[in-house]
């Protein structure tokens, strides 16, 4: 269904036969690796979880820039919304045009197990960004942000900010995603160490700022003592940002938000979030390029690869070591 994907197609390989061969015996990578005759001109799929989401974008950007130092061809896809009935398709596409690699962000982590045992078991390389899936056996490669420990920061930005007292809630996307369901598991683990804040029963919003939005804005008439949020991810995040500001409590309620999107960071500037809890999604994506090239040339790829993450205050958002964290809405 072309109307639910996003393809944006780009052949890196050099067009002519002896412009690969040279790009094979002599080019660098941005890892200052020479290309290999077995990376050079293989052909590699990324399908994202969301196709307009900046984190993504952020991460095919990497992705592409890698890929071409490489000599290889990458085609990007993305789902229009979190669902599995809508990424399937691509799925089931990958599948039939038989790429030597795969880059995926499952939105489930049970799913899309099947098809992606087939597609592993035609003989493509598979490796998991961002999510992953509960079967070991599948990809060669898992690369990801830890995401227990980024719930962890959060909890203690949140904790800090509300002064460690008064009532804080969870609202995040849907129970089985791996990302999410670790960022709420390290979240409410560490909020235990801190008895004088009640955490509420956490909220689902289906990935729909709207709902969140609403969802904020009735917590708050139930709760009036409400004093923070962990917001689990971008679309959650503008969501919670919105309902405050529409019910005049930005500032008063503090929230401590996953992510670095630009609305998200024009929320941090305005005072509507206090913390950004920033993956490196392009380092995901160009980390993710390297172990399948590694593969490819016979080298053993690393089974999980972690990336950095950064608390993001409006205090130190200026500072280039900080803001080279912001997600980008283009390459």
């Amino acid at each position: 269904m072309s109307s639910t994907r996003s393809k944006r197609t780009l052949l890196i390989a050099v067009g002519a036969a002896t412009a690969l061969a040279t790009a094979a015996c002599s080019s660098s990578d941005a890892d200052g690796d020479s290309v290999s005759g077995g990376v050079a001109g293989k052909k590699v799929t990324l399908v994202t979880g969301v196709k307009s989401d900046p984190f993504y974008i952020t991460m095919a950007c990497a992705a592409e820039a890698r890929a071409r130092a490489k000599g290889l061809e990458l085609t990007v896809e993305g789902s229009a919304q979190w669902d599995v009935s809508v990424q399937r398709p691509l799925v089931d596409s990958v599948a039939a045009s038989r790429p030597d690699g795969l880059m995926i962000s499952p939105v489930d982590t049970e799913a899309l197990t099947p098809s992606l045992k087939q597609i592993q078991a035609s003989g493509t390389k598979i490796a998991l960004v961002d999510t992953s899936v509960t079967d070991p056996s599948i990809g060669i490669s898992r690369i990801s942000s830890d995401n227990e420990e980024g719930g962890r920061v959060a909890a203690k930005a949140l904790a800090q900010q509300m002064g460690e007292k008064g009532s804080a809630i969870v609202i995040s996307v849907k129970p089985g995603i791996s990302t999410t369901d670790a960022r709420i598991k390290g979240f409410t683990e560490e909020m235990a160490n801190y008895p004088g804040i009640t955490l509420l029963p956490t909220l689902y919003d289906n990935d729909e700022p709207a709902t969140a939005a609403a969802q904020i804005q009735s917590t708050l008439a139930a709760h009036p003592d409400l004093g923070g949020v962990f917001a689990g991810n971008t679309n959650t995040g503008k969501g919670v940002a919105a309902g405050l500001k529409q019910a005049g409590k930005q500032g008063d309620v503090k929230v401590a938000a996953f992510d670095a999107e630009p609305e998200e960071v024009a929320a941090l500037k305005a005072g509507t979030l206090q913390v950004l809890v920033a993956q490196d999604p392009a380092a995901i994506g160009a980390k993710a390029v390297d172990q399948l090239a590694a593969a490819f040339d016979g080298k053993p790829p690393a089974k999980q690869v972690g990336t950095t993450m950064v608390a993001i205050t409006k205090d130190n958002m200026n500072d280039p070591q900080v803001s080279k964290y912001f997600y980008r809405s283009g390459c």
